[in-house]
């Protein structure tokens, strides 16, 4: 019997706190309701604030995405080496012509591959700026010079026919394998693959063509001049010794006046790593091993796992940046609703007064205005997440960036937009529930 008295009176107590809490949410949306132009003004502040959180998370995480991707497909276990034109060459290359000898060697393979345990792999490459034509069709492009499992280490998917292979190597084919843009642009209405392309003046059978994939911005480029640039050129992928045959070990390139030939056994060198603990320190000793055996800092080494520790780093700060500007936004939008909340105080001075007067309790009063703070800012945390979630579309869509939103970051935004609320609402609520209710009822 007692057990059934003692539930009975809890069963009626939160039954009547229920009731009360759904009478002060219900008033809270009336008083606001009663002025809302005020309340819409005051939301936009929240919704300005959640909305750009999200929006900059998502451009921040989509950056973080593409620099990933690039560097995935580098390799994390890949060390790359390049050739770059010394500076001193440069500059007197201008002034006068002769042959410029410069760059990787197939010694410089031999030596790594032979004195360095770790490295399991080396893939050398040439590449030759030159014209890719297909009748009237014509293209300016990077002719790659390499070997049959060179896509393999880099990460490089097929999408039509095959990629190069030991026979092809073996007997000197003319044969490549085309990128995705340079397929479109080259054969824009008939299938690439099958088809011929010349190349200087050899004509070349197409085997396969590799998947779209987004550019690689990598330093020093990818070009037999040296230069920093984007690897947003076409692409012609031909077996090296091919590439040996056809264009030799001179490039030469015609200027006004005068001319100027490169002699350059390997413009790319990619070695791989059996662990990636041990990346960093290999490329350390091959270091060591091109600067003992050359007299001029004609190379580059690029360590994509420096690159990806690099790019979190950039991130990480990407983000605080963001955060920063989003959250000043907040806090605007608070101090918004702050004003408004201090303003209704003093404009129901006399509704308080009466409240009291019947029996209200200061934590009433108190809850009544946090019930209406909590609901400016937890509907303008709403809208701002759904805008927040539709722009980085619309990013997308326009601008052709990549953005990503998150699950955690709509959450992370709304809930910071609640505690906004109930922050920015403590001290008007204090300051109504403070009222003496004398004084309350007097004014006019």
């Amino acid at each position: 019997m007692d057990n059934f008295l003692t539930r009975t009176a809890q069963n009626r107590f939160m039954s009547v706190g229920f009731a009360r809490v759904n009478r002060t949410v219900r008033l809270g949306f009336k008083s606001l309701w009663l002025h809302r132009l005020r309340s819409l003004l005051t939301v936009l502040g929240i919704v300005f604030g959640v909305c750009s959180v999200i929006a900059m998370l998502a451009v921040g995480e989509g950056v973080r995405h593409e620099a990933l991707e690039q560097i995935r497909r580098l390799g994390s276990n890949n060390i790359i080496i390049r050739s770059i034109k010394p500076e001193e060459e440069r500059s007197s290359a201008v002034e006068r012509s002769y042959v410029l000898e410069y760059g990787l060697t197939y010694a410089d393979i031999r030596r790594i591959r032979d004195t360095i345990p770790g490295v399991t792999l080396v893939v050398p490459g040439r590449i030759i700026r030159d014209f890719l034509w297909n009748g009237r069709w014509r293209i300016d492009a990077e002719v790659v010079g390499t070997v049959p499992w060179y896509h393999e280490m880099r990460l490089q998917a097929l999408s039509e026919g095959r990629y190069l292979n030991d026979f092809d190597m073996e007997d000197s084919k003319n044969v490549c394998v085309l990128s995705r843009e340079a397929a479109d642009r080259l054969f824009p209405l008939t299938p690439a693959v099958g088809s011929n392309l010349r190349i200087g003046g050899d004509y070349y059978h197409v085997v396969g063509v590799l998947a779209r994939e987004a550019p690689v911005v990598a330093p020093g480029g990818g070009n037999s001049s040296g230069q920093n640039a984007a690897q947003t050129l076409a692409r012609a992928f031909i077996p090296l010794t091919t590439a040996k045959a056809r264009f030799g070990e001179v490039l030469v390139r015609r200027r006004s006046g005068s001319f100027e030939a490169e002699r350059v056994q390997l413009h790319e060198v990619t070695a791989q790593v059996h662990r990636q603990e041990e990346v960093e320190e290999i490329a350390k000793i091959i270091v060591d091993i091109l600067d003992k055996n050359r007299k001029k800092k004609d190379y580059e080494i690029i360590v994509p796992l420096e690159l990806l520790r690099q790019s979190e780093r950039t991130k990480r700060i990407f983000n605080i940046v963001l955060g920063s500007i989003a959250a000043i936004s907040l806090i605007v939008g608070g101090i918004g609703i702050m004003n408004i909340m201090l303003a209704s105080v003093t404009e129901r001075t006399r509704e308080i007064g009466i409240r009291r007067a019947l029996g209200a309790k200061r934590r009433d009063i108190i809850f009544q205005f946090l019930v209406e703070t909590v609901i400016l800012s937890g509907s303008g945390g709403l809208i701002g997440v759904v805008l927040g979630v539709a722009i980085p579309f619309f990013i997308t869509l326009f601008a052709d960036m990549t953005t990503i939103v998150t699950l955690w970051a709509p959450m992370i935004a709304f809930s910071i937009s609640g505690l906004v609320g109930v922050v920015f609402g403590i001290y008007p609520a204090l300051r109504a529930a403070d009222m003496d209710p004398v004084e309350a009822l007097r004014h006019e």
